[in-house]
């Protein structure tokens, strides 16, 4: 039986109070719907439609052709939005999920698990439910003797004994297709907000006869509904603590859970290591046996097996097998390292490529360069690749040797074994083997230096 979805994103909100449409704030670098499409493929739904409203044009920009797309123009309640997909939807036959666009924390597992319960007792429609300890504010569900679902309460028409139940409902359905569009054409908005509400098709279902039953999530964090910067903040943090569970169940150490930042695409291998105060963000995938921190900023970068990290920034990087990088180096797009490669401290590398065993371990910049095998990079010595118009290419060969201080200008290529000296400013090509040295001969004036002091003083004085 086919399995379709409904993606209910049309709301404003409001009370984020954003230039940024409510579904499209990230949670652990995706944004919120993006979460919930993700699930959904998960499922393999047949045919998932997101019915937008506000900001549609950027909803589409962002999931493209993940989803088909329905146009809610007015914001009639959250029956109304469903009802938008029925051009779509009504006449098919299967099961359809309707999910908010604003619950990133739904989990297949859990849809997964409503799906079961649904086909097995051949249910119309299931609710998912969670637990919460503090049930203010949310539909209470309300169940008979046998533990069947009964009703579901809003809070403001709770009873004393209702408002005390912890189950509340959180916004997740799975339905008989044609039966939930059937239910809404007679969903009226005879209600003080005068809006067609989802809820009812529930009571409509019930009337009928039809069984509606009730799931109970044992994570309540998926009935987490985002709908102000409060509750993006929970929404975050519940999903930090998920994804890093996940890693360390999967062996990966992470020392401190709490000081660890990892979004929701971040691939690790086993037996890294991730020290305090790391953030990894982004497609970035780090391999096995690294040791990554503390204080690590790494984004949409690769990391390979047994490469260790220290207080250092990558974006858009590589760093081969064996490396080391840092503390407090910086490496830009492009930097593509290859294996035991050493970036020491205060190095920036961009939109360059260092061989097998090269090393560049302070105080340098390498921009714009292709450099080989082992080659050593001195102390301060840097690629100056931009002429104020262009970038420009430096080429380095294998084993070659560049000095303390050197400045190559490019675009220039030093051979392989060339040995530039330290302190010298290369225009031209340095053939392999060959040494290169580019600097004034140094001028001695015997006492000198106290009538250099002597003028100072006096120009001061006049001055």
């Amino acid at each position: 039986m086919s399995i379709y979805s409904i993606v209910l994103a049309a709301g404003q909100g409001k009370r984020m109070k954003s230039k940024l449409y409510k579904v499209l704030h990230p949670v652990c670098g995706k944004p919120m719907v993006g979460h919930v499409a993700t699930v959904l493929e998960r499922l393999e739904s047949a045919r998932p439609i997101v019915v937008v409203g506000h900001g549609a044009d950027a909803v589409r920009g962002y999931l493209g052709d993940r989803a088909e797309y329905a146009l809610q123009e007015q914001q009639l309640g959250t029956g109304h939005a469903a009802m938008q997909a029925a051009p779509l939807l009504a006449d098919a036959d299967g099961l359809t999920i309707v999910v908010y666009g604003d619950t990133p924390l739904i989990t297949e597992g859990s849809l997964r698990a409503m799906i079961a319960l649904h086909r097995e007792k051949g249910a119309s429609a299931t609710i998912l439910t969670a637990i919460f300890a503090e049930p203010h504010g949310f539909g209470r569900i309300v169940r008979d003797a046998d533990g069947n679902l009964d009703r579901i309460v809003e809070q403001k028409d709770c009873t004393a004994g209702e408002a005390a139940i912890r189950e509340i409902n959180a916004g997740t359905y799975i339905f008989d297709n044609r039966k939930l569009f059937a239910a809404l054409a007679r969903v009226t908005n005879d209600n003080a907000q005068q809006e067609y509400y989802l809820t009812d098709v529930i009571g409509i279902l019930q009337a009928d006869g039809e069984r509606v039953l009730a799931y109970c999530t044992a994570d309540p964090s998926e009935a987490i509904g985002v709908n102000d910067r409060a509750a993006l903040a929970d929404a975050e943090k519940a999903m930090r603590e998920r994804i890093n569970r996940a890693h360390m169940l999967a062996g990966v150490t992470i020392v401190d859970a709490a000081q660890t930042y990892i979004e929701a695409d971040v691939t690790i291998g086993s037996d890294t290591v991730i020290l305090p105060g790391c953030l990894l963000r982004g497609a970035t995938s780090i391999g096995e046996d690294c040791v990554i921190g503390p204080q690590a900023d790494i984004a949409d970068s690769v990391v390979a097996d047994r490469a260790t990290i220290r207080q250092s920034v990558l974006t858009e990087a590589e760093v081969g097998a064996d490396s080391s990088v840092g503390p407090f180096a910086y490496l830009r797009p492009k930097a593509k390292l290859g294996e035991q490669v050493k970036i020491g401290d205060f190095v920036e590398i961009k939109n360059a490529t260092l061989g097998d065993g090269s090393k560049v371990s302070h105080l340098s910049y390498v921009g714009d360069a292709v450099v080989g095998r082992n080659v050593n990079f001195g102390c301060g010595a840097i690629t100056v690749n931009y002429d104020g118009f262009n970038k420009q290419v430096t080429e380095i060969g294998d084993d070659a040797f560049v000095g303390s201080n050197v400045n190559l200008i490019a675009p220039v290529k030093i051979g392989d074994g060339a040995y530039v000296v330290a302190g010298s400013t290369i225009t031209h090509d340095v053939g392999a083997g060959d040494m290169a040295i580019a600097r004034e001969r140094q001028t001695n004036k015997a006492g000198y230096a106290e009538k250099l002091r002597n003028r100072f003083k006096a120009k001061k004085q006049r001055g």
